[in-house]
């Protein structure tokens, strides 16, 4: 575990294991401490490096460059690890980084895992969209601004899971209450991001990825509702898509060993 300069920042990441490069990129909720569930089961065959995004967890902010800089982050980190080559597993806002440097950096991932998101890609997946389903993910939004509860844990799993459920939150408070007092701004940063047309990944650009990608949803996901993720599959070549039962905004906590098999059974027939 370290904090080095990378970007102009103080970046947090660790690293585990060895063997091919696989990294790990969490969700706006989250952080290093997301991937507990997934180090182990990944690090005896693949050096696994987990990182906070800049913002987030123990790395800081810096100029204030915020999600612009993700990107140029990733880059300087597989940089400074002499890391040539990765695999990307991405959670949720994971995805904005995984996909644009995917875009940007093609030579240098040879596999792409795009967990319960389209981060990255949501302008091109809702102009895509049928009416209907965009009419059906309005609604469900509208509903948990308007109820101020944005469940991100498939219904019942805090009962069931009461332990478990208690870490997540856990996790995520490292972002709120450390050094970067995690707010709603920083989403909206993210979100703004994504909705610009110079940032945002082109249907072109999309077209043109060649690596295996893997979409993983979530049955109850009402972040990013699996029907949309299916758009967003469809819009890249060499992609599939798995929806995973019973399971909200986060396969990889809620059911990390389907998630975990998933994903190790997708990069073993990557290489």
């Amino acid at each position: 575990m370290a904090l080095t300069p990378i970007n102009g920042i103080q970046l947090y990441y660790e690293e585990h294991g060895k063997g091919p490069a696989v990294v790990f990129a969490h969700g706006a909720g989250g952080n290093h401490l997301s991937w507990w569930q997934q180090v182990p089961s990944f690090s005896p065959a693949y050096r696994c490096v987990t990182f906070d995004h800049r913002g987030w967890g123990l790395s800081l902010n810096g100029h204030d460059p915020g999600p612009t800089a993700f990107v140029d982050d990733l880059r300087d980190l597989l940089d400074h690890l002499e890391i040539e080559r990765t695999a990307l597993v991405a959670q949720s806002m994971g995805g904005l980084t995984c996909l644009a440097f995917t875009i940007a950096c093609p030579e240098r991932v040879s596999a792409l895992v795009m967990g319960n998101t389209f981060a990255g890609m949501r302008r091109e997946v809702w102009l895509s969209a049928p009416e209907d389903l965009r009419i059906n993910a309005r609604a469900v939004w509208d509903r948990r601004r308007r109820d101020g509860i944005k469940r991100a844990l498939a219904p019942g799993f805090a009962r069931r899971e009461s332990q478990r459920a208690f870490l997540y939150k856990q996790i995520r408070l490292l972002n709120e209450n450390g050094p970067n007092q995690v707010g709603p701004d920083h989403v909206t940063r993210v979100r703004a991001l994504e909705r610009d047309p110079q940032v945002a990944a082109s249907r072109e650009a999309l077209a043109a990825i060649r690596c295996p990608v893997l979409f993983i949803g979530g049955e109850h996901d009402e972040v990013m509702p699996p029907p949309l993720m299916e758009i967003a599959c469809g819009l890249i070549p060499n992609a599939r898509m798995v929806v995973v039962p019973g399971t909200g905004h986060s396969v990889y906590f809620e059911q990390p060993q389907t998630f975990n098999q998933l994903v190790l059974e997708f990069l073993a027939d990557a290489r």
